[in-house]
C-alpha cells in the first residue's frame, strides 16, 4: 500500500468517528477584537484582513478618532431568535446579524495597539525543506503573518513564518496545502477549481479545498509527520465536505487529483 493510500484510509477513518473542530495552527498577525485581543471566528476569518478591529463605539469611548475616508469592514454573527410555531410551542431560529468595524493601526488615530505577538523556536524539519527546495518550478513565496494563501495571478503563495506555529509539522502542512494550490496553475496540472473564478464556498472552489488538503496531508505522510497534522487536516476536509452534502466519496475522488499534485511536486520522487 502506498504512501498515498495509507493517508487517504486515515482520514476517512478520522471522519467516520467524528473530529475535533478546525483551528488555525498559527498565532500572530490574525483579525482580532482589538479591546479583548480575542481572534475572530468562522466566515469573519475570510472577510477580515489581518489587523485589530474596533466599533465606531469602542474607538469613541477609548478616545480615539476615525480618520477621514477610512471604510468599515463587517463581522457577521448568528442570533438565536425565539418564535412561536403554529401549534404554540416556542422554537429557536438562527438570524444572521452584522456590526461594523475599523482597523485601529490603519484606520483610527489615538489608539495604541494592544498585541503582543508569541513565538516560537524550531528546527526546520530537514525532508520538509528538501520537498519545498525540491520543487522545481514553484510559485514565487512570501513569509507574513496572519493568513496562508495561494493567488494563481502573480502565482504566488504566502504562508506564516514558522516562528507564529506552536507546532513546526503545522508549518510544513500548510505551505504544502498552498503549494498543492499552486500545481493547478495553467502552467503546471492547469486544473479549472484554480484557473477560473470560483465563489467562496461553492462546489468548485471545495472540490479543490480537498484536493489541496489531502496533498498536504500526503506530503506529510512523505516527510513523516502525518501523525502529528492528521486530526487538523482531517476536520478542514470534514468542514468543505459539507459544501458537498457530507460526500465522503469525494475524499478518494480529492485524493486521486491530489495524488497527480503531490507526484508533480515531488518530480515522481514518492515512496510507493
Amino acid at each position: 500500500m502506498s504512501v498515498y493510500e495509507i493517508v487517504t484510509e486515515k482520514i476517512i477513518e478520522k471522519l467516520e468517528k467524528g473530529v475535533i473542530p478546525w483551528r488555525k495552527p498559527w498565532v500572530n498577525g490574525m483579525a482580532v477584537n482589538w479591546k479583548t485581543q480575542r481572534a475572530y471566528r468562522g466566515i469573519n476569518t475570510m472577510l477580515l484582513e489581518p489587523g485589530e478591529y474596533a466599533t465606531f463605539k469602542q474607538i469613541k469611548e477609548a478616545g480615539g478618532k476615525i480618520k477621514k475616508g477610512a471604510k468599515s469592514e463587517i463581522v457577521v454573527f448568528w442570533k438565536w431568535i425565539e418564535k412561536e410555531d403554529e401549534d404554540g410551542e416556542i422554537e429557536k431560529i438562527p438570524f444572521l446579524r452584522y456590526y461594523r468595524v475599523f482597523e485601529i493601526n490603519s484606520q483610527v488615530e489615538g489608539l495604541e495597539s494592544k498585541r503582543s505577538d508569541e513565538v516560537f523556536e524550531h528546527d526546520p524539519i530537514e525532508e520538509g525543506e528538501r520537498i519545498i527546495e525540491g520543487f522545481m518550478d514553484k510559485p514565487t513565496i512570501s513569509w507574513v503573518s496572519g493568513s496562508a494563501y495561494y493567488q494563481p495571478f502573480p502565482d504566488h503563495v504566502n504562508v506564516p513564518p514558522m516562528k507564529d506555529f506552536e507546532k513546526v509539522e503545522e508549518y510544513y502542512s500548510t505551505i504544502f496545502h498552498e503549494l498543492v494550490h499552486s500545481t493547478g496553475h495553467k502552467s503546471r496540472l492547469n486544473r479549472k477549481e484554480v484557473t477560473g473564478t470560483h465563489a467562496f464556498g461553492s462546489e468548485d472552489y471545495s472540490r479543490e479545498e480537498l484536493v489541496a488538503e489531502m496533498g498536504a496531508a500526503m506530503l506529510c505522510g512523505v516527510t513523516g509527520i502525518d501523525n502529528s497534522t492528521i486530526d487538523n487536516s482531517a476536520s478542514y476536509i470534514q468542514s468543505w465536505l459539507r459544501a458537498l452534502k457530507e460526500d465522503k466519496k469525494m475524499v478518494v475522488t480529492a485524493g486521486q487529483r491530489a495524488q497527480k499534485a503531490v507526484d508533480y511536486i515531488l518530480g515522481g520522487d514518492h515512496d510507493e
